[in-house]
């Protein structure tokens, strides 16, 4: 470990990048315990101040993914939706959208952790515990709820442990570092596609070159909310597709169907009894003037993923379905099934 540091750790001018092989040596070390707590720190704070490159990024995901255990191995086409595991202050709206998607016939993969720095948000965890979901389930019962509900949350460090064992260190330096990012893509579901957020294009034409060697056949990456994949509606946004080693953008606008909103207050860290209260609000059915942005979020996000995911033909028509889906209480069915199919499959 100390023979990598010394390349990484040399300052601004002097650090180096570590090639692929090196790297998988430096993630197994700390995986198998080589490395002691002061060596991971140093080498992760000497990581961000270089800025990891892609084949570094990549040799990281790669080595805690032979450490992770899959949660399905053959399954209809299933779409990973990567939430930050630092969590949200603002409206987790991919919740009550992946229900929908799920009502749509649309299998999500939603995962995640307990809350981590440099946000220590809510977690989407948290929101489900008080939606009354399952947030602990055995790999035989989750593979079962999604052939039953179309829809699964998984505790990702129960299913990679070596993240659960890094949590003290990221905890006490406090700050973001590449894990932040390498979780989100351990694709425990064997997912085909997936979506995750980024803060700004710099972020994105960053991370676009490791999905080559990944196995993902769709990956959108979205100028989203706080940097998740929730696109706001209080401006434009892009989404990037990346396929067969090309990365093509598109500007959506929630101006164009009706939904542009005020922005969201960013100082207002929005609990999750209060998050799952919107939740249960929206998923019955309500519309009021308090619900009308947060109405107009899972809108918008709904009607923009049954497009790209093929369920749709425009945005517009989307958006449609997702009204009659609130409307219709359906998104509020399909919550009380997911709960229900857990409940069934809690011992398999």
């Amino acid at each position: 470990m100390q023979q990598y540091l010394k390349e990484v750790a040399r300052g601004k001018r002097g650090s180096k990048d570590l090639d692929y092989q090196q790297t998988i040596e430096v993630a197994q070390s700390i995986i198998n315990g080589d490395a002691t707590d002061a060596q991971i720190a140093a080498y992760l704070i000497a990581l961000r101040l270089k800025t990891e490159s892609p084949e570094e990024l990549l040799a990281f995901v790669h080595t805690f993914q032979e450490y992770s255990e899959k949660i399905i191995s053959n399954q209809k086409s299933i779409i990973d939706l990567a939430s930050p595991y630092n969590g949200r202050n603002l409206f987790t709206g991919s919740i009550p959208t992946a229900i929908l998607m799920a009502d749509y016939g649309l299998p999500v993969f939603l995962h995640g952790s307990d809350s981590l720095p440099p946000k220590y948000g809510t977690a989407i965890k948290d929101i489900l515990l008080q939606l009354g979901v399952k947030i602990s389930q055995p790999k035989s019962g989750l593979a079962k709820t999604m052939e039953d509900a179309n829809i699964i949350f998984a505790l990702t460090e129960e299913f990679c442990p070596s993240l659960g064992e890094l949590r003290r260190v990221r905890k006490e330096l406090g700050v973001r570092t590449l894990f932040n990012t390498v979780e989100k893509l351990l694709n425990l579901a064997n997912a085909d596609t997936l979506m995750m957020g980024a803060y700004h294009r710099t972020a994105i034409n960053k991370i676009a070159p490791i999905f080559k060697g990944l196995s993902y056949k769709n990956v959108y990456v979205v100028q989203g909310m706080e940097g998740s994949e929730d696109l706001p509606v209080h401006r434009n946004s892009f989404i990037f597709k990346i396929t067969d080693n090309e990365m093509e953008s598109t500007i959506v606008n929630p101006e164009e169907y009706g939904l542009l909103s005020p922005e969201q207050d960013k100082n207002i860290k929005l609990s999750a009894i209060v998050q799952s209260e919107i939740t249960m609000a929206l998923l019955s059915g309500e519309q009021s003037e308090f619900l009308q942005t947060y109405y107009n979020q899972v809108l918008f996000n709904t009607g923009i993923r049954y497009h790209i995911f093929g369920a749709a033909p425009s945005i517009g028509e989307g958006i449609e379905i997702a009204k009659e889906q609130l409307k219709g209480q359906k998104g509020l069915r399909q919550l009380e099934k997911w709960k229900a199919s857990q409940n069934k499959n809690a011992i398999v």
